[in-house]
């Protein structure tokens, strides 16, 4: 399971995979729309199923999944922490999880450069308004500690900070 927003890394993990499916989750029925026009021409829309709802309240069973991950939408998360007590919750034992997201403590030349990189112009604000309330990764740490994945391993790059690990079997 992922979250959609476009559907990309979700579409490119499965194009890379053989025999997998893919369950998707947003909270925007206009994103899901969007994702599963991406699925199509990918020819993938057969093995993604797209599910409207929110990530701290996962409408699947326990144990649900093999893996889930997620890209740069922590920072959209109303409750983080419920997030991941509900990541750790549909993860079936051995399932693995990631999480990764821009920085908002990153230095001011990558974001200068991730400004200037970003096509189209028009979507700059939006880049911007997603770093200023991104977490740091103590942040980001500090929320895992409190929550089901508290065995989680947090790094931080040059731009992004990841949390990944492994539910217990």
């Amino acid at each position: 399971m992922r979250t959609p927003g476009p559907g990309y890394l979700g579409l490119e993990w499965l194009k890379a995979t053989s025999e997998t499916q893919l369950v998707a989750l947003d909270i925007s029925a206009d994103m899901i729309e969007l994702a599963r026009g991406n699925a199509s021409e990918y020819g993938l829309e057969r093995r993604v199923e797209y599910v409207l709802g929110r990530g701290d309240r996962l409408p699947f069973p326990d144990a649900s999944f093999d893996a889930v991950f997620t890209n740069g939408s922590l920072h959209e998360w109303s409750n983080p922490r419920g997030t991941f007590d509900e990541i750790w919750r549909v993860l079936r034992p051995g399932g693995r999880y990631f999480v990764s997201d821009l920085r908002r403590d990153m230095m001011a030349p990558f974001r200068w450069f991730l400004w200037l990189a970003t096509k189209p112009a028009a979507i700059r604000p939006g880049l911007i308004s997603s770093i200023n309330a991104a977490y740091t990764p103590g942040e980001v740490r500090g929320l895992a500690r409190t929550s089901r994945l508290s065995g989680a391993r947090v790094s931080g790059g040059l731009i992004g900070v990841t949390l990944s690990g492994v539910k217990a079997a």
